[in-house]
């Protein structure tokens, strides 16, 4: 008898659940294409891109400074004092180690300057997510991007739909 209510409860909570699961609306979106594809996104992505160019062009000057310094150093060293030689060995491990604190420093302003560029981008795409779903009643969205755990994308699409509610 105790089986049996177990089983009786077992199948009432199965039911139940199966019900519950039935109900919910799921569909899939590929964030990364819709990003990718956002007019906003391409202008951010062409502004990084001169941004290290910039920075990239700085730092091999400042490279071809060092070379020439070290270059001309080399050749004079048999004409100076021992002294002189270290005090300009010691010169270019100083500016050898500034080159490497302005790539340092370069790197980090292009990661916070793209920090600063995407988050409004992803919050854009995020909200019209949000509508389409909310619009077309669909209760879960599950990011179909290449490389994640979404296996099997048999539900509704909305990245054409949320592409025409962000206008393009």
């Amino acid at each position: 008898m105790k089986n049996v209510k177990k089983m009786a409860v077992a199948l009432v909570l199965f039911v139940a659940a199966t019900g519950f699961i039935n109900a919910q609306s799921v569909a899939h979106i590929n964030v990364q294409q819709l990003l990718s594809e956002m007019p906003e996104m391409k202008a951010a992505q062409s502004e990084l891109k001169k941004l290290e160019e910039t920075y990239t062009a700085d730092i091999k000057g400042s490279m071809t400074e060092f070379q020439n310094k070290a270059t001309q150093y080399q050749n004079e060293s048999t004409s100076k004092t021992r002294e002189e030689n270290e005090k300009r060995a010691m010169e270019l491990q100083e500016f050898q180690k500034s080159i490497q604190d302005a790539e340092q420093a370069a790197l980090k302003q292009l990661q916070e300057k793209q920090q600063q560029l995407f988050a409004p981008i992803s919050e854009k795409a995020k909200a019209a997510i949000e509508k389409v779903a909310a619009s077309q009643g669909i209760d879960y969205v599950m990011d179909s991007s290449p490389g994640l755990t979404l296996i099997v994308a048999k539900g509704k699409d909305l990245l054409p739909a949320v592409k025409q509610e962000l206008g393009f």
